[in-house]
């Protein structure tokens, strides 16, 4: 399975309309992305980002299909296999499952995420159909996590992070696990409209002691984190301006030794599937 260059990811795919989904993962398909990334999981049925998965492999016949990610909380791992495998082998061979171990913010009964991972991927390599190691990404930033990813999975996920970031990762993993980090963009070249639309989409993720512990590694200090975000702490993670300037923030990340660059299009309504942005974007335009 090749995700190729430049995936796009989107929480319209599991919170926007089900049939849009199709038809956007089609067009995604013929404009040449590698990958449609599932952004967060859509409420009700426990598996309900497997059945969305299934539903935009029916409409595409080569792209991949990428959870990002499943909250090793929310779902046994017996329960994971099994939707897992439950999908026809056409299917189970263009789709990789993220995990992630979300937020003590939002699960009751949170404890210590490494071994808690650790513990989860033991229980999946040992029910009697595993999910296998190559069909798994994790969500990563530090190195306990990063390590532990490169051994136990496909690779790496991580979200919000700068270049810098892509370099240590790279280093850290070494040159064999895939690093395919998401990159969140905002199509408008006014710097005070881009960061504005940026701070109102970060203000959640500042609350949030994994992400904070994160960006204060690599680098930025507890000002760029306050008051909703330093321009410093905004122009790092997020790529704003024109298409070309987002084009180059894509290839500084390829550059640093990213294998695949997921773009998440910021839209004024979360959910939206931005499908004009994604024209505009499409992968012949970022070199390697």
């Amino acid at each position: 399975m090749e995700l190729g260059t430049i995936g796009i990811w989107s929480l319209a795919f599991t919170h926007g309309d089900r049939a849009e989904a199709q038809d956007a993962a089609a067009e995604l398909e013929e404009l040449g992305y590698g990958a449609v990334w599932l952004g967060g999981s859509p409420g009700g049925n426990p598996c309900g980002d497997l059945v969305t998965a299934a539903e935009v492999l029916a409409a595409t016949s080569a792209i991949a299909v990428t959870t990002a990610c499943v909250s090793i909380w929310e779902r046994t791992p017996n329960r994971l296999a099994a939707a897992y495998h439950a999908l026809p082998p056409h299917q189970r061979n263009r789709l990789l499952i993220g995990l992630g171990v979300s937020h003590a913010d939002f699960v009751g009964r949170y404890r210590e995420p490494y071994h808690a991972l650790r513990s989860y991927l033991d229980e999946l390599d040992a029910v009697a159909a595993p999910l296998p190691s190559t069909a798994r990404f994790i969500g990563a930033h530090g190195p306990q996590m990063s390590r532990l990813a490169a051994a136990r999975s496909r690779g790496v996920h991580p979200y919000l992070v700068d270049p810098a970031h892509t370099t240590w990762a790279r280093s850290m993993l070494g040159e064999g696990p895939m690093l395919a980090l998401e990159q969140t963009v905002i199509l408008h070249t006014s710097a005070e409209a881009a960061r504005a639309k940026a701070r109102t989409m970060l203000a959640p993720y500042l609350q949030l002691r994994n992400y904070r512990s994160a960006w204060l590694r690599g680098g930025f200090t507890a000002e760029d984190l306050a008051l909703g975000g330093s321009n410093r702490l905004i122009d790092a993670l997020f790529a704003w301006g024109s298409q070309d300037k987002i084009m180059a923030r894509l290839t500084e990340h390829r550059q640093a030794g990213a294998d695949h660059v997921a773009v998440q299009v910021v839209t004024d309504t979360p959910g939206t599937f931005a499908r004009q942005a994604w024209r505009d974007l499409a992968p012949e335009r970022v070199t390697a």
